[in-house]
């Protein structure tokens, strides 16, 4: 008992000390942020972008679709460009052009190599060279690339309007024309580009060669190469983390873990009797499957826009789904999905844990379902709405698509997502609460599933941190504490305390050992994952210190990880420790298939891109999706199927389950992933990251290698993995229905009799 109150004592420590940094670090980010220029002007005083323009054009982006439609600083979707690297690239190719035309009367590709040469430097120099007026809040550009913006301006405006010499573009990027109908905004939407690319090549304050962006992206043209500093801490990153998980194995060596005690003779929850709120949650489940399936649907047609980019097999369905629409369902869908099977999890078992049920928690289980299927389809239709009508920035932000990846949903649907999380925190507690006041072996897990559970809810706050005007740099720090801290850190806390309670209550492994080592797991898991966050913000324009520590502490998320093997074997030791053991046989093997994922998708392909000089080079390229995918469904998806047939076993009369459909569920959700992965997405990252580093994030980035003879072999080489997947999915849906028919016949028996 000493021993476990002295692992929450540094669990708590542990957690003030990563979150007072991660705080210090935003407010560093405040303060060392890209200037927003009130004009932008050329030197004989032309204004090329007026006060507010970089504001409205982000606004406008957002609300075309944002990271939905492309990236800025890496951040989005792959199929249209990094809209800061194409920016820049073209505004270089531009700038050097009219160089070449002022000194020389030629085309730069017929000039020798000295010119080329000296005219390369002078580019190099100026596109480098800062010239904001922080007194006057302008930025100063000359004649000539005053000319070379105007150029790309024109080029943007016509892309995101309607002009039909660039609609082959369009099908390209799998954008509609007229993504930006508003005039105002149209225009607008070059200087928030500008802006994003200026930032990626000049020069901060007082420094030579180190841009906002530490230099990202990649683009020769400007000097824009890999800082010292990234190479260093990724060398640094990777020598931690060998050193890490040496002493982890060293620990695990020396300490002699407790057998798992001898399995009950019967299984301990036969008799268990659902309350009427256990009840109720059955059919959060069967919303889960429902959900997955749109999410799987939309993942498809999402996937094949990268070839056909307005078409589905030649139907144009762009024109009332568009890719932005169906890739912002599929993300978003995701972590709906998974999300309502773990809070549903909670819901079921709270009750069950301790024995109580509380007065009208029934009611308060029922509404919370209700109201969450209204925020669900409300912000979907929405979005969808506002994306196709193009209502504008302000119903974006309030009511549609915000343009953010996995956090898109208007502000009115995550205000109301808020207080139905709150709401689900208060049902759980006040569930819990007799078993939390009631001193037992299992109470510290049982803590620390409510405690993690009161994290997911008041951590969904930040999604409300950031406005319609916050600087960009600021809404990717507080949207990646939602997307990393909230889905991959304490939702995996909860997750995992779940699941030790669950095999407590089975009694395969005994409760005091389950506390211990639950808030050691949780302590290592989150002094890598609270400061882990800044992986993804090495690049959005921050201070280079953000590169430092994300390095080294995203390095040290990987080191639980080593013991995943280990930990899946003992999974399915337990599976084998009694004959009606077998009956939770799909769940176990969930929980081992996400051991599995953890260690390839989190662990072996998340920090193949994690470290500095990687992510330099392969951030926004197929590689991140690779890794999304099996972290994202291999590790959370796989947890919260594997929580969903635990609980439905419980609610579900015993001769309507159906093993003949879970087990070919089971294999060809995890086969189809592989397939996915490995065959088509790996390939595709791989290939896009030799011509990052050949050539530049632009090249990387552009029609040329995305839809190149090989790219779209390799999208097209990704549907067996999609079938097989698909198939998949059929099957848990099909046991769903199973499930449900056997509950509708037996209701109507029932009524019969009466």
């Amino acid at each position: 008992m000493h021993a476990t109150r002295k692992l929450w004592t540094w669990l708590a420590i542990i957690c003030a000390l990563s979150f007072a940094v991660l705080g210090w670090v935003g407010s560093e980010i405040y303060l060392a942020k890209p200037p927003i220029p009130q004009q932008v002007i050329s030197a004989d005083g032309e204004v090329l972008f007026d006060a507010g323009q970089v504001d409205r054009g982000q606004q406008a982006w957002l609300a075309a679709g944002g990271q939905q439609l492309g990236t800025v600083w890496g951040h989005g979707s792959y199929v249209a460009p990094d809209w800061s690297a194409d920016w820049l690239h073209r505004e270089a190719l531009a700038l050097r052009d009219i160089r070449a035309q002022q000194q020389y009367r030629a085309r730069f590709e017929d000039l020798d190599h000295a010119s080329q040469a000296a005219l390369n430097a002078s580019l190099q120099d100026e596109m480098r060279r800062n010239t904001y007026d922080g007194a006057r809040g302008v930025i100063v550009l000359s004649a000539e690339r005053a000319a070379a913006v105007r150029a790309v301006a024109a080029h943007y405006i016509g892309l995101f309007g309607d002009d039909a010499s660039l609609e082959q573009l369009r099908v390209q990027y799998a954008m509609n024309a007229g993504s930006i109908p508003d005039q105002a905004d149209l225009k607008a939407l070059p200087a928030f580009v500008f802006w994003s690319a200026w930032a990626a090549a000049t020069d901060r304050p007082g420094a030579s060669m180190l841009s906002y962006t530490s230099n990202w992206p990649h683009e020769p043209l400007v000097g824009n190469r890999p800082t010292t500093g990234a190479g260093i801490w990724s060398i640094a990153s990777v020598i931690l983390m060998i050193a890490a998980i040496a002493a982890m194995v060293m620990n695990h060596a020396r300490d002699k873990e407790e057998d798992d005690p001898a399995p009950p003779p019967a299984d301990p929850l036969f008799k268990l009797r659902a309350t009427p709120s256990m009840q109720a949650t059955k059919k959060y489940f069967f919303v889960v499957i429902a959900l997955i399936l749109a999410q799987v649907g939309m993942g498809a047609i999402t996937a094949h826009y990268a070839v056909e980019g307005h078409s589905f097999f030649g139907y144009p369905l762009a024109d009332i789904l568009p890719f932005v629409v169906s890739r912002t369902i599929h993300t978003q869908f995701a972590v709906l999905w998974i999300a309502t099977a773990w809070l549903a999890t909670g819901l079921y078992i709270a009750p069950a844990i301790s024995g109580h049920e509380p007065r009208f928690q029934k009611l308060g289980v029922n509404f919370l379902f209700y109201a969450l299927l209204f925020i669900v389809a409300g912000s979907t239709a929405m979005g969808w709405l506002g994306s196709l009508q193009h209502k504008g920035s302000a119903f974006a932000f309030w009511l549609g698509n915000q343009g953010l990846e996995f956090t898109s949903m208007g502000r009115l649907w995550q205000i109301l997502l808020f207080v139905g999380l709150l709401l689900w925190v208060a049902l759980l507690g006040r569930a819990l609460w007799p078993a939390l006041k009631k001193p037992s072996e299992s109470r510290g897990l049982i803590a620390m599933v409510f405690l993690s559970a009161l994290c997911i809810g008041g951590f969904y706050a930040t999604s409300l941190t950031w406005g319609r005007h916050t600087h960009y740099a600021m809404i990717e720090y507080w949207r990646w504490w939602l997307v990393h801290l909230w889905v991959e850190g304490f939702f995996e806390v909860f997750a995992t305390a779940v699941i030790a309670l669950l095999f407590t209550r089975l009694g395969l492994i005994r409760a005091a050992s389950a506390n211990r080592a639950i808030v050691a797991e949780t302590i290592v898991f989150l002094f890598g994952g609270i400061l882990g966050t800044l992986h993804h913000l090495y690049f959005t324009g921050t201070p280079t210190f953000v590169i430092a520590i994300g390095a080294m502490f995203s390095a040290l998320e990987v080191v639980p990880l080593s013991m995943i093997g280990i930990e899946a074997w003992r999974s399915y030791q337990r599976l084998r420790a009694a004959p009606w053991v077998s009956t939770y046989r799909w769940s176990i093997l969930c929980f081992i298939a996400v051991g599995f994922w953890n260690t390839v998708g989190a662990g072996l392909l998340g920090f193949s891109i994690n470290t500095p000089i990687a992510l330099y080079y392969m951030q926004g390229l197929n590689m991140t999706p690779a890794h999304g995918h099996a972290a994202l469904f291999g590790v959370y998806g796989m947890l919260g199927i594997g929580l969903l047939l635990f609980c439905l076993r419980g609610l579900s009369e015993r001769a309507a389950w159906s093993d003949a459909l879970l087990r070919p569920m089971f294999w060809l959700l995890n086969i189809g992933l592989a397939m996915m992965v490995f065959i088509s997405l790996v390939p595709a990252g791989i290939y896009q990251a030799w011509a990052s580093v050949e050539h530049g994030m632009w090249f990387a980035r552009s029609p040329e290698i995305v839809h190149s003879r090989l790219m779209e072999t390799l999208v097209w080489l990704r549907v067996p993995g999609d079938v097989v997947f698909a198939i998949g999915t059929l099957f848990l849906a099909l046991f769903a229905w199973r499930l449900l028919v056997a509950r509708k016949g037996r209701t109507a028996a029932v009524a019969d009799r009466a």
